[in-house]
C-alpha cells in the first residue's frame, strides 16, 4: 500500500496519479510529486499554511451554513427541497475535501481528518444504489432542479452539470485515497464512474457534455484502477464534442456551439473558444488522455490552440476569459481592460494544462505563461487574509465604476463559489509543480526555497533550492546525490529575464528587449531596436560553467557530487511593458514588469484618483521593499507608486490600473 500511495502522490491536479508500476505509456516527462518537495520559502509557505488554517475551514464553514452539506443529508433522506442556487454546489464540498486531503499528506491533522471521515459519510449516504450522485435530483426526483431536467442527462449537453459533478468527485476520491490510504470517497466515486461506463459510450448513450473536467477526473480513477474502461471513457467524452446540430451561421457563441467547445471535432479545433474555464479543462483532458493513449491528433490539436490563445487572446497578468457574457474567451484580440472578466477559475485551469503542455514538449515557454499567472492573474483570486477572494479579476477599476458582472472589491463567498473552493485545492499542490524529470534529466521550473528528495535515473538525490523570489534574482542549489551521480541539470531562465515579457508576443518590453540567451549568443544578432540582455551566468561551486540552452532551459551535464552548489542571478530589472499594436485599448499606455510580477498602480498610494495618471518615458522606477505593507511586498516608486497586482484590493475599496499612460492625454 505504501509503495502504491507514494508513486501515486507525483501531482496533486490530475497528471501522474498512477499504480506503482505506472501506465504503459505516459507523459514522456513525469513532475516530482509535491510530498516529494517540503517548502521553506517565504513567499508561498505562509500562503499554504494560511490555506490550511484559514481557507479550508472557512469554506468547510461556509459549505454548511449555505445548505450545500444540507443538499447531502437531504438526498440521503430522498425528501426536502435544494437549498442552494446552483445545480453543480455539489462540487464545493468535493473541492474542499480535495483541498483539505492535499494538506493532509503534508500536515497530519486528526481534528481535520475526522470531520472528513464524517463529511465522506454525509455524500456516501447520499448516493443512490446504482452509483448516481446529485443532490439537485436526488432530494426530490419529482421536482428536480429547473437546469437539470426531468430524467437523468437529458440535458447534460446544456447546464445540468451531472457529469462536471462526477468530474470533481472523482478529483477528490483520488486525492483522498492517495493521500490518507482510505476507500471510503474512492468508492463512492468508482460506484459512480461504473455507472457512467455503463450508461455512456459506443452503442448507449451519447453526449457532449456542458462542462468539461469529468475526462481528468476518469483519468485519475484510470492511474488508481488501471480499468481501462475509465480511460476509454474520457476518450470517448472527449470525441463526442463537434457532432450536435447547432446554427453554424450564428455569431452567438450559445447558439453555434463555440461556448461548450462543441462546434466541431475537437481534432479540427485550432481556436482557444467559449467558457474559458470549460475550455482550460478540456484541453487538460485532452493532453492526459494523448499522454496515455498516443493520440497524436489530440496532441496537434491543443498545440494550435495554445499558440492561438498565448498570441491572440491572453491579458499582460496572464489572465483568459475577457467577456463577461458568457465567461469566455473573445474573438482574436478582444482584451477590454474596464470590462476584463478573467476567472479566477480560469487562471487556475490555465496552470493545470500549462504543466501538461510541458509534461508533453519539454519547453519552458509553458512552464512560464504558467509562472505569469500563478505570480499575477490566480494569486490575486485569493486576498491576504486567505478568506477574501474575486471571482473575476479586473485590469481597471476607474471611480469604483465596473461592468455589473465584475467586483471591484474582494467577497468571503459567492452564490457560484466555484473560485474560492478551486484555489483552496491548487494552492497546498504548488510544491508539485517546482521540479521534473525525464531519464537523467532534472528540471527545476519553480524557483521556491525548498528541499526536495527524489529518485532520478534509479539513483536518490536530493536538492535543496534558497532563494528570495520573486523580490531576489539571487539563486542557490545545492545538489546533494547519495554518491557521484552523472546527470544533465536543467535550469529555466525564464523568458522574461531573456527579454520575452510574456510567450506569444502579444506584449514586449519597450525598447525590443530580445534576449542573448546563452553565453556567446549576444554577438549572433538581434532585431532592429532591440537591446539585448546580459546571458544569465551559471556557476558551479563558484566557478563560471558554460552550457547550452534547450528550449528555455540552461543545461549543465556533469558528474555531480555531494554538496556541488548551483549558483544563478536572475536579472530583476523593471521593465515597461507595451502591447501589440493589436490592442489599441493599450496604445501609448504601458505595465510595468519586475520579474515574474506585473505591477499595477492603486489609488490608496496614488492620491485616490488613477485618470490622470501618467508615466512618461523619462520618469525612473526604483524598487523598495516594505515589509509591513501588504503582508509584504516589494513597491515600485517615482512619480507614481505600484503594488503587484496579485496584491490590490486588499486595504479597502480603491481605484486601480495596470495599464498606464505615458504622457497626458494619450490612450482612452
Amino acid at each position: 500500500m505504501k509503495k502504491i500511495l507514494a508513486a501515486g502522490l507525483i501531482l496533486a491536479n490530475s497528471v501522474c496519479y498512477g499504480q506503482s508500476s505506472g501506465p504503459a505509456r505516459d507523459y514522456p516527462i513525469q513532475p516530482v510529486g509535491f510530498t516529494q518537495v517540503r517548502l521553506t520559502d517565504a513567499f508561498w509557505s505562509p500562503r499554504i499554511e494560511k490555506n490550511r488554517t484559514v481557507t479550508i475551514p472557512a469554506s468547510f464553514a461556509r459549505c454548511e451554513s449555505t445548505g450545500r452539506v444540507s443538499n447531502f443529508v437531504m438526498a440521503a433522506h430522498r425528501q426536502g427541497k435544494f437549498c442552494t442556487k446552483f445545480p453543480f454546489d455539489d462540487t464545493d464540498i468535493y473541492k474542499t475535501i480535495e483541498g483539505a486531503s492535499y494538506s493532509l499528506a503534508v500536515h497530519p491533522d486528526p481534528e481535520l481528518s475526522a470531520y472528513v471521515d464524517r463529511l465522506i459519510d454525509t455524500v456516501a449516504r447520499a448516493q443512490e444504489p446504482d452509483g448516481y450522485l446529485y443532490t439537485a435530483r436526488t432530494i426530490d426526483s419529482l421536482h428536480p432542479h429547473p437546469w437539470s431536467g426531468m430524467d437523468r442527462w437529458i440535458e447534460e449537453h446544456n447546464m445540468s452539470h451531472e457529469l462536471y459533478n462526477s468530474g470533481h468527485l472523482f478529483e477528490a476520491a483520488s486525492a483522498h485515497y492517495l493521500a490518507t490510504g482510505q476507500r471510503n470517497l474512492l468508492d463512492v466515486a468508482l460506484k459512480n464512474a461504473d455507472l457512467l461506463v455503463r450508461t455512456f459510450g459506443p452503442g448507449r448513450l451519447w453526449v457532449a457534455h456542458g462542462h468539461e473536467i469529468v475526462e481528468m477526473g476518469l483519468v485519475r480513477l484510470y492511474r488508481i484502477t488501471g480499468k481501462r474502461e475509465y480511460l476509454d471513457l474520457a476518450k470517448f467524452f472527449i470525441e463526442a464534442r463537434g457532432h450536435r446540430q447547432y446554427d453554424t451561421a450564428s455569431s452567438n457563441e450559445f447558439k453555434n456551439g463555440q461556448y461548450w467547445q462543441d462546434d466541431k471535432p475537437v481534432v479540427d479545433q485550432d481556436e482557444a473558444e467559449g467558457h474559458a474555464v470549460r475550455a482550460m479543462y478540456l484541453y487538460s483532458g485532452m493532453a492526459d488522455v494523448a499522454a496515455l493513449t498516443g493520440d497524436k491528433a489530440f496532441v496537434d490539436a491543443i498545440d494550435r490552440i495554445w499558440d492561438d490563445m498565448s498570441a491572440k487572446k491572453v491579458y499582460v497578468q496572464g489572465s483568459i476569459g475577457a467577456v463577461p457574457d458568457g465567461e469566455r474567451f473573445g474573438k482574436d484580440y478582444e482584451l477590454p481592460n474596464i470590462t476584463a472578466y478573467n476567472e479566477t477559475c480560469a487562471a487556475i485551469g490555465e496552470v493545470f494544462w500549462n504543466e501538461r503542455m510541458f509534461l508533453l514538449h519539454g519547453d519552458s515557454r509553458y512552464i512560464d505563461l504558467l509562472e505569469k499567472v500563478l505570480y499575477n492573474g490566480m494569486l490575486s483570486g485569493v486576498g491576504l487574509d486567505g478568506k477574501s477572494f474575486f471571482y473575476t479579476n479586473a485590469m481597471q477599476v476607474i471611480d469604483g465604476v465596473t461592468h455589473p458582472a465584475l467586483e471591484a472589491q474582494r467577497s468571503g463567498w459567492f452564490e457560484c463559489s466555484c473560485c474560492p473552493t478551486n484555489m483552496l485545492r491548487l494552492l497546498p499542490s504548488l510544491p508539485g509543480y517546482v521540479y521534473a524529470q525525464k531519464g537523467r534529466e532534472l528540471f527545476i521550473n519553480l524557483f521556491v526555497s525548498d528541499s526536495a528528495r527524489l529518485t532520478l535515473d534509479g539513483h536518490v538525490l536530493q536538492v535543496v533550492q534558497k532563494n528570495n523570489y520573486p523580490w531576489d534574482g539571487r539563486m542557490s542549489f545545492t545538489i546533494l546525490p547519495e554518491e557521484e551521480l552523472s546527470f544533465a541539470l536543467k535550469l529555466r531562465i525564464p523568458g522574461w529575464a531573456r527579454g520575452e515579457a510574456i510567450p506569444g508576443g502579444l506584449y514586449h518590453y519597450e525598447g525590443g528587449g530580445a534576449s542573448a540567451g546563452s553565453p556567446g549568443a549576444a554577438s549572433a544578432g538581434l532585431p532592429a531596436g532591440a537591446s539585448a540582455f546580459t546571458p544569465v551566468v551559471v556557476r558551479v561551486n563558484g566557478v563560471e560553467v558554460s552550457y547550452r540552452m534547450d528550449k528555455g532551459y540552461a543545461v549543465v551535464d556533469r558528474p555531480w557530487k555531494k554538496g556541488d552548489k548551483v549558483t544563478m542571478e536572475l536579472p530583476m530589472r523593471i521593465q515597461r511593458v507595451v502591447a501589440s499594436g493589436k490592442l489599441p485599448e493599450d496604445s501609448g499606455k504601458v505595465a510595468i514588469q519586475r520579474g515574474p510580477l506585473i505591477y499595477c498602480a492603486e489609488g490608496v498610494d496614488n492620491s485616490g484618483k488613477l485618470s490622470a495618471l501618467t508615466l512618461p518615458k523619462s520618469q525612473r522606477l526604483t524598487a523598495a521593499f516594505h515589509p509591513q505593507v501588504l503582508d509584504g511586498v516589494e513597491m515600485l516608486e517615482g512619480r507614481v507608486k505600484l503594488i503587484p497586482y496579485y496584491a490590490w484590493a486588499n486595504r479597502g475599496k480603491s481605484e486601480m490600473t495596470v495599464w498606464i499612460n505615458e504622457s497626458a492625454g494619450t490612450g482612452q
